[in-house]
Formats: structure tokens, C-alpha cells, sequence
């Protein structure tokens, strides 16, 4: 191999060693915390502060399990059950409304569209824990506060997804395909539902999948709005219970169980749901 080989090889390998290593680092900042988690889950008490954490002979998985849910009563189911409520009804809401007003904004014209979807897109910029006071007023003065409709109706609102439906009509909905549906005498509603809905499934559960995360780990709003125990999600529940540890030690290990428990539905809901946002759906649709 001549020397000008050598030296044209030597930055593609010098490059690829660099992305390696800043791959292998964040993987490790993401795996490490949940590894720990998962260690700490298995673990008692006492040995959680103890030396040999690492050693598996002290395995109280099964019974940390029990005492999480026969904590106070068992809040802790009634906190997942409506976690479960709150994200995955929530977020199949707010994906069906996101991608139904960027459908409209992308094939419609209508008076100041574009003046509006920038008031849309200038909304994504506002952090949300800005927007939980005003809310909150909103909430007393309509009197749902401290109810589930107070945690509920503000997560149904979504203006990024409605930026990504826009983006995902312009993408997959191709306007061949609206007027072919036109000429054959179907209706605006029927075109949406029957053929526009369909080609915008990778959208939806792109949009589901960011507002479920959004909703699960959904904290402020809560602590905002919610004063009775049993209407709080597991984030809020978690944060209550570790806030007690300091005082009742016995908390901290379901605290660390709990919390690797919450993790599993957005595992889950990724893996089971990364076939549809990931394939295009509307190949071969137009030729």
C-alpha cells in the first residue's frame, strides 16, 4: 500500500474512532443510570447503603415488588392506573387533533394561515412550566381544580405536534391522491378519514409517541394543579414518597422500584410502535 493510501486512510480511521468513542460514551451515560436502577431495584434497605451493593446475594426484588404496592394503602397502583389514563388517552387525543389541524394547515387556504401557524410555531417556544400558572387560574375560575379534568384537558394541546402534522401531510399526503378522492365524489370528513388518516399513520404515532413521553413524565403541572393524592401521577406520587424518605428511610426502596417500574410503558411503547413511524406507509400510493 503506497504511502499517499496510507495517509488518505489514516483520517477516515482517526474520524471513525472519534464518532465511536462519542458513541460509546453516550451510550454509557444513557445505560449506566438505568443499570444502577435495575441493581438498586433488587436491593433491601439496608444493603442499599451498604459495600457489597454490586453483590447479588442480598436479591429483595420480589419483596421490595410487594411492599411498593402495599405502601399507603397501594397508592401506587391508583398512581399508575392513572399515569396510564393521563398519557395514553391524552396522547391519543392530542395525536388525532395535532395531525388533523396540520393536515388543515398544509391543504386548506384559508384567511391569515400562515400568520397563524406562526403564532402555532411561536407557542412550541413557551416552556411549559410558564404556561402552569395561568392555568391554574383558568382551573379555578372554571372550578376543576384538584380534579382529573384539571391535569387532563391542557395536555390534549399539542403545537409542535401540529408543526409535525403539517410537515407529515406535506410528506406523505400527496395532493394527486386528495383530488383523485374528489372526482370520485367523496366528501372533505370521508377524504381525511378514509384516505388522508390512513397515509398519515408514521405522523400519528410520531406525534403519540412525543406526547405519551410528554405526558408520563409530566411533573409541574400536577404538583400545580393536584392537591389530592389519589388523582397524582406516578412522577408527582414518586416525588412525594422520596421527598419522605429523608424522614421514613423504608420509602427509598420502593421509591427506586417504582421509578424503574414507570420506565417500562415508554420502553414499551417504543418498541412495540417504532414499526409504524418508521415506514412509509404511502410508497407506491402515486405513480
Amino acid at each position: 500500500m503506497s504511502a499517499d493510501t496510507l495517509t488518505a486512510h489514516r483520517p477516515r480511521l482517526l474520524g471513525r474512532t472519534v464518532v465511536n468513542t462519542v458513541v460509546g460514551v453516550a451510550v454509557l451515560y444513557t445505560l449506566l443510570p438505568v443499570l444502577w436502577l435495575v441493581l438498586a431495584a433488587s436491593k433491601s434497605r439496608d444493603a442499599l447503603f451498604s459495600s457489597d451493593f454490586f453483590s447479588l446475594s442480598d436479591f429483595s426484588f420480589m419483596q421490595n415488588l410487594r411492599d411498593l404496592f402495599a405502601m399507603d394503602g397501594g397508592l401506587y397502583g391508583r398512581w399508575y392506573a392513572n399515569s396510564l389514563l393521563y398519557a395514553v388517552l391524552g396522547a391519543a387525543i392530542s395525536a388525532l387533533v395535532s395531525v388533523a389541524c396540520g393536515y388543515a394547515f398544509d391543504k386548506y387556504r384559508f384567511a391569515h394561515k400562515e400568520k397563524v401557524f406562526g403564532l402555532v410555531l411561536a407557542a412550541v417556544m413557551v416552556p411549559q412550566t410558564v404556561l402552569a400558572l395561568p392555568l391554574y387560574l383558568m382551573a379555578s375560575a372554571t372550578g376543576v381544580v384538584d380534579t382529573f379534568w384539571a391535569v387532563f384537558i391542557p395536555v390534549l394541546f399539542n403545537p409542535f405536534g401540529v408543526y409535525l402534522g403539517r410537515i407529515f401531510s406535506q410528506g406523505y399526503v400527496p395532493d394527486e391522491v386528495l383530488e383523485a378522492a374528489r372526482v370520485d365524489g367523496a366528501g372533505e370528513l370521508t377524504t381525511y378519514v378514509r384516505v388522508s388518516l390512513r397515509m398519515l399513520g408514521p405522523g400519528l404515532v410520531t406525534v403519540f409517541l412525543f406526547q405519551l413521553t410528554a405526558i408520563w413524565n409530566n411533573f409541574f403541572l400536577p404538583m400545580v394543579m393536584l392537591s389530592d393524592e389519589k388523582l397524582y401521577p406516578v412522577s408527582l406520587g414518586l416525588y412525594t414518597w422520596n421527598s419522605s424518605a429523608t424522614v421514613s428511610p423504608e420509602y427509598y426502596p420502593v421509591v427506586i422500584i417504582g421509578s424503574l417500574l414507570a420506565v417500562l410503558p415508554l420502553i414499551l411503547a417504543f418498541i412495540l410502535l417504532q414499526r409504524f413511524w418508521k415506514s412509509g406507509l404511502t410508497a407506491g400510493s402515486v405513480k
